[in-house]
């Protein structure tokens, strides 16, 4: 049985193209105004859509979603009520693969059975835990995939031939290709770079390749979109909310069409990367 992740991903290889995925913080800057962010996000172009589980130490962030985490935490958000917001979503959207992205110290407390019980009910597709190595497969993935859950592990320009099968050991859905070493956010990816290490990982693995991190403007996301199978982009849309936030922080009218507007133009770029 094929899963919302993979099946997403055979339809963008039947159309020839890259898919756009798109990263927002659950409960930014405020959990009515996120839900309206989260549902509007396929229609204005996202193909998978990524949420991030806010944590008070997002070691592997800049300061944008480092803020936007601080945001969401201030105005109540919780990793229950993030899969309150994703059983709604789909309600209304029964295709769209969503993945949850974050760190594991809230699963842990949550209770890590109850989690994956829990995201599996409600919607969810697919986790991105970014502090749990391959090591700790028992901790968590071999559970999720035992319960339908994709698992994604993030691949870095630092891991090498000799690390890069112990990586994808037990990895479902894609592989996330960091292409940059450092936090999110601070520097901009270049396809040049990225295409060489993209090769070197195909020749372990028939898994669609995501890249992200450094993917801010609509050119960069076509360069991308040209070599890998998706293209992730995050910083720049948390930017885009931070900017439509009046002094006390509440947001401004304006907020919801600014934000798909901007994925509606990297959703363009992506789609027509390729002849």
């Amino acid at each position: 049985m094929t899963t919302r992740i993979e099946r997403r991903f055979a339809e963008l290889r039947r159309d020839g193209r890259a898919g756009l995925v798109t990263f927002l913080v659950s409960g930014d800057p405020d959990i009515p105004t996120f839900e309206r962010l989260l549902e509007g996000l396929p229609a204005a172009g996202a193909d998978l859509v990524e949420v991030g589980m806010p944590f008070s130490d997002p070691m592997a962030d800049g300061p944008v979603i480092q803020a936007a985490n601080a945001r969401a935490l201030g105005a109540g958000i919780t990793l229950a009520r993030t899969l309150e917001i994703v059983r709604r979503f789909r309600d209304h959207d029964r295709t769209t693969p969503l993945v949850l992205m974050g760190y594991y110290n809230p699963i842990w407390a949550y209770g890590r059975l109850r989690f994956l019980d829990d995201a599996v009910d409600a919607g969810v597709d697919g986790l991105i835990v970014v502090d749990l190595p391959p090591e700790e497969d028992e901790e968590l993935c071999l559970p999720a995939l035992e319960r339908g859950l994709d698992f994604i592990r993030l691949a870095t320009p630092t891991t090498d031939d000799a690390r890069l099968p112990k990586v994808l050991q037990n990895v479902r859905g894609f592989l996330y290709y960091v292409s940059l070493t450092g936090i999110t956010g601070v520097k901009d990816a270049v396809a040049e770079a990225v295409a060489p290490r993209l090769a070197r990982i195909r020749r372990h693995t028939a898994l669609p390749i995501a890249v992200g991190f450094g993917v801010k403007t609509p050119e960069q996301a076509a360069a991308i979109a040209r070599i890998a199978d998706a293209v992730v982009v995050g910083s720049t849309l948390v930017a885009e909310v931070a900017a439509h936030l009046d002094e006390d922080g509440r947001p401004r009218r304006g907020l919801v069409a600014a934000v798909h507007a901007k994925v509606a133009a990297l959703a363009r770029a992506v789609r027509e990367a390729r002849p």
